[in-house]
């Protein structure tokens, strides 16, 4: 239940804040007659999510049991991937978001009603859709024949709107940047055991071999009825006779997408020798400019060393910023 309650909180929050950012920029630029439309956009956007989710869940009861191994365990691949993406562009652009949605609310207020609800739908519907599939790979996953994760993903959903319309009027400030690499980091977690149950289906289905090759089988310590093996079951898929070929997948997944997940924003082929040119050029700039400074003598209000010190004051904000407020090298 918790793990669901947690992919509904993280995908609800996101949706949530989307939302906010659209409503309070149409309020603040007095464009109130634009809220209709996107609430329509939202409206749509909700309603296919739900109806996405519900033709996962009794579409599928008509297959065979083969097939409906074969589209769990593909569906729930599926669902890991988005997932995973999801919170790699959250992680990377979520300091950026505000200023492309306020951008692209611009451009639709421009081009009219159609847009904007266009707008709008774009940017709930695809929350919305990820959400649909993963809640419903998980609770498939957990199988525990209970409402339990249905319950769970609802909560976590009223919670996220419930503190989307507490930022909205501003009672509640909490950093953001924190929340989204902590959730983010349990939902890969998360992501972990639904596609190790995802494979497992396919397995079940025939399409990949190994069903009987057990990895390890705990069935006697944690036995799967009992309170503490629903509770890992619920939380992390967690299931005490995989295959080898389940637990391989599991650890290929987890390991490198955690590692990933918590190096430094821009690291990647390519953006290392991007940054080190750059680097490069910016030092060589400001030697040239030491050099020309030298040579011409002092240079008053807005010269090379005015410049540089507005460059290295900047530096010192951001520094104090990140130091909780006290300029870098304040002994006071």
């Amino acid at each position: 239940m918790f793990g669901n309650y947690l992919i509904g909180l993280r995908e609800g929050l996101e949706a949530s804040l989307v939302v906010c950012i659209l409503i309070a920029y149409l309020v603040k630029t007095e464009r109130r007659d634009a809220l209709r439309p996107i609430w329509i956009g939202i409206g749509v956007a909700c309603a296919l999510a739900f109806g996405f989710g519900c033709g996962l869940t009794f579409g599928s009861q008509e297959l065979t049991f083969e097939a409906q191994e074969a589209l769990g365990g593909s569906l729930s691949i599926v669902a890991v991937a988005l997932v995973t993406w999801m919170v790699f562009w959250m992680r990377r652009t979520a300091r950026h978001l505000k200023k492309d949605l306020h951008g692209k609310l611009d451009a639709a207020l421009q081009m009219g009603t159609g847009a904007l609800v266009a707008t709008a739908f774009l940017a709930v519907g695809r929350e919305g859709l990820e959400t649909a599939l993963f809640v419903w790979a998980s609770v498939r996953a957990s199988g525990d024949g209970t409402h339990g994760p249905l319950i769970g993903v609802l909560l976590g959903l009223l919670t996220a709107i419930a503190l989307g319309w507490l930022f909205y009027k501003g009672a509640v400030r909490i950093n953001l940047a924190k929340f989204f690499t902590w959730t983010g980091a349990m939902l890969v977690i998360v992501a972990a055991g639904v596609l190790a149950y995802g494979v497992h289906d396919l397995q079940e289905a025939e399409f990949i071999g190994g069903l009987r090759n057990k990895a390890f089988d705990i069935s006697a310590t944690i036995p799967p009825d009992s309170w503490y093996g629903t509770l890992l079951k619920g939380v992390f898929n967690f299931q005490p006779d995989p295959t080898v070929v389940q637990v391989t997948v599991w650890l290929l997944y987890l390991i490198p997408t955690l590692a990933f997940f918590f190096a430094p924003v821009g690291f990647g082929p390519g953006k290392g020798k991007v940054n080190a040119t750059h680097e490069q050029a910016s030092k060589a700039a400001h030697s040239d400019a030491g050099r020309t400074a030298a040579t011409a003598g002092p240079v008053r209000d807005g010269g090379v060393d005015g410049d540089r010190t507005d460059g290295d004051g900047e530096r010192v904000r951001d520094g104090a910023r990140g130091a909780g407020g006290h300029p870098v090298g304040d002994e006071g």
